[in-house]
């Protein structure tokens, strides 16, 4: 168990937390949420040791060892793979390097060959005869072919380095494991590996992540740091969010009696409690959704942006039609080829790829900015589409002093200040903040800003490459909920699964030796074993006779 007591966390006249009191119990996964500057890594720094609070202790039951993902990639890149993972257990390394030292040493003494005798035996007793083979089925499992456990680490791609990062925080089963953005460069299987691997983890887990299909396949419980103060919540992230808007909207329904309300409440809690048998957490989950009391639900304080995508214009069925397109690079690269799709009315498709820049490339040729090398494209006459680039710094760079309401009002036929000052509030940008300066916007905001100007413009047919970039829980959760209501067709690439899995029906994934086309959801696609043997053939690099 690891407790906090009266943690007080303050920067200046800025105060963080104050005087918070939490106990983190063994055997339950926290996944800890707050709006982008609340203060969710700091309060991970603090955990781990890496920073001190500003008043209060936070302890840690005796005997326990703590595991914390290391976040810089370049740490280790003097160290083999395998070694890296098992520093992960540093008493059990120390004393592997120090019996290695001893017998490597052709002068060590009598003394000092009883002092190694003496290490194997704690060695042993932690588990060490079987550390190399622990470290390389954890790499493994991460998809760190074995060629590359003896390499350096500097030797790595930084998508490799994530994964052996992971696996040393992984390795050795430790008491408390603290997990901040774990799902960072992750591929869909990898993730979905990790999220299995967890739900089964027998010891405490504290997690910080945006993805919200993660938390809610491992969290028993949810950190909600909120207007300088924290607070644990029984369930996973979905729990945490419809219980809070219900509870919301309870509060704003003064008309409703305290039982209508109480039964309401109760009727949902008991409705999870029966769906937490679809979770890999199910019985712990449903146990204490089961002893969950409804005075122990709050409210939420967090503001969401309005988003909806209103088109002018309904789809018609002919939508898009994709012909024997490929492209290569300038480096000659083939990102893709035998690229053929035709679009149905109400397609929503995740496009997606192990290189990223193959995805971003079809999004620019299909919004005329690149040519590809072969086939062609056919829109619908009814198509009215809108794109939201993965980078936007265009948009901003030429407008670096013009202010927020007048870069909107740009993009809006309705130039009146006021619908304008409108628009931008729903987007969560009120009062003064809407002469913002384009300059000192932040990279959530900039993505809110190009959100806007796809609303703008009706579309019914949306391009959407990594939309969720800087985006935090609240506003990808509406951005969620704004495209399982849209009317329209899509194309969509997203490291969200939960975002893909709900808003999208068909899979495409495209590389260098063609592609796949599936119409079932993405959960379906990632565990298809089918798709995995189809998915090999397409990255298999062509022998050349």
């Amino acid at each position: 168990m690891i407790s906090v007591n009266n943690l007080t966390v303050q920067f200046g006249k800025r105060v963080l937390f104050d005087e918070v009191n939490l106990k983190f119990n063994q055997g339950n996964c926290y996944g800890v949420i707050g709006a982008n500057g609340a203060g969710k890594s700091t309060f991970m720094k603090i955990m781990s040791g890496q920073d001190d609070p500003t008043g209060g202790s936070i302890d840690i039951e005796p005997g326990n060892r703590m595991s914390v993902l290391k976040q810089d990639h370049y740490e280790f890149d003097e160290f083999q793979v395998l070694e890296t993972v098992i520093m992960g257990h540093k008493e059990m390394y120390d004393i592997m390097k120090e019996k290695n030292d001893i017998y490597m040493n052709p002068d060590a003494t009598e003394a000092e060959g009883l002092k190694a005798a003496e290490l194997e035996n704690q060695f042993g007793e932690m588990g060490g005869w079987e550390a190399d083979a622990n470290a390389a089925g954890l790499l493994s499992n991460m998809g760190i072919k074995e060629d590359l456990h003896h390499k350096q680490m500097k030797e790595l791609n930084a998508p490799q380095k994530v994964k052996v990062l992971l696996a040393q925080a992984l390795f050795g089963e430790p008491d408390l494991l603290l997990l901040d953005e774990p799902t960072n460069d992750l591929d869909a299987v990898t993730v979905t590996w990790l999220a299995d691997f967890l739900a089964e983890f027998k010891n405490t887990v504290i997690v910080v992540s945006h993805d919200r299909y993660f938390l809610d396949m491992v969290c028993t419980h949810v950190v909600d740091i909120d207007f300088g103060q924290i607070r644990i919540f029984t369930g996973n992230y979905t729990f945490w969010y419809e219980s809070s808007q219900l509870m919301a909207q309870q509060i704003a329904n003064k008309n409703k009696k305290v039982e209508t309300k109480r039964k309401e409440m109760m009727e949902f809690i008991q409705r999870f409690a029966a769906n937490a048998s679809k979770s890999r957490q199910a019985t712990s989950r449903k146990k204490a959704l089961e002893k969950l009391n409804v005075e122990d639900i709050k409210p939420s304080t967090r503001k969401y942006p309005f988003i909806h995508f209103n088109s002018e214009r309904e789809i018609g069925d002919q939508l898009l039609r994709i012909n024997n397109m490929g492209y290569t690079n300038e480096a000659g690269d083939v990102l893709f080829s035998g690229l053929n799709l035709i679009m149905n009315r109400n397609d929503k498709i995740a496009l997606i790829s192990r290189e990223p820049s193959a995805v971003t490339a079809v999004y620019q040729i299909l919004d005329d900015q690149l040519k590809p090398d072969s086939g062609t494209i056919e829109w619908g006459q009814t198509i009215s589409k809108a794109y939201l680039p993965t980078e936007n710094e265009a948009f901003f760079s030429d407008a670096q002093d013009m202010e927020l309401i007048d870069w909107l009002r740009q993009f809006s036929e309705n130039k009146d200040e006021q619908f304008i000052r409108g628009f931008l509030g729903r987007m969560l940008f009120s009062g003064e903040e809407v002469f913002k300066k384009s300059s000192v916007l932040s990279g959530g905001e900039k993505v809110r800003c190009m959100l806007s100007r796809m609303m703008l413009a009706h579309p019914n047919f949306l391009l959407l490459d990594e939309p969720t970039n800087h985006l935090d829980l609240e506003s990808i959760t509406a951005l969620n909920n704004s495209l399982k209501e849209f009317p329209g067709s899509l194309i969509m690439t997203s490291h969200d699964h939960e975002l893909l899995n709900t808003s999208c029906n068909r899979i495409v994934e495209i590389g260098p030796n063609g592609m796949i086309d599936q119409l079932m959801s993405y959960n379906e696609y990632v565990r298809s074993d089918k798709v995995k043997s189809q998915r090999e053939k397409i990255y298999r690099q062509a022998v050349v006779a």
